[in-house]
């Protein structure tokens, strides 16, 4: 990880710290706070495997969801989905990317592809993270293109 990165990502924790000491409590319910953290995570490591991230929590005015981050692999735009959890007792984080979210993540990639010219090459990534243990780092698990759209 470069000096940067880390330097960002201590910056960011040292800032939460804080918010978490000085500031009123955040009323958002636990699981909204876990996917944030979740997709704070998966930034920096898709920054560590050589993405150039371009735009996080994508949205539009006509379709009612979000992509998570939008980022460059290479000479590949890829989508990424990021799902979260801190047990795996349940089923897998990458099993709620069902057909519905497939299909408003497409409607999302092609509003979005709709304002770039010339993109040849894009895809839909998804990415799972585990936070069983909260003294540790969290387990990640990238699925690069996750599922085509017809």
């Amino acid at each position: 990880m470069s000096l940067s990165a880390r330097m960002t990502r201590r910056a960011i924790r040292w800032l939460d710290f804080l918010a978490d000491r000085f500031l009123p409590p955040d009323p958002k319910a636990s699981h909204l706070k876990t996917g944030r953290r979740g997709e704070e995570d998966v930034y920096f490591y898709l920054r560590e495997h050589g993405y150039v991230m371009v735009a996080r929590n994508y949205r539009t005015p006509r379709r009612r969801g979000e992509v998570d981050l939008i980022g460059w692999d290479g000479d590949v735009l890829c989508f990424v989905e990021v799902k979260t959890r801190t047990t795996r007792d349940v089923k897998p984080a990458e099993a709620a990317v069902d057909y519905e979210k497939r299909r408003e993540l497409a409607g999302m990639a092609r509003a979005y592809l709709r304002n770039l010219r010339g993109i040849d090459e894009w895809r839909f990534d998804v990415v799972s993270v585990y936070y069983e243990n909260q003294s540790s780092p969290p387990e990640i698990e990238m699925f690069k293109n996750a599922f085509s759209v017809s």
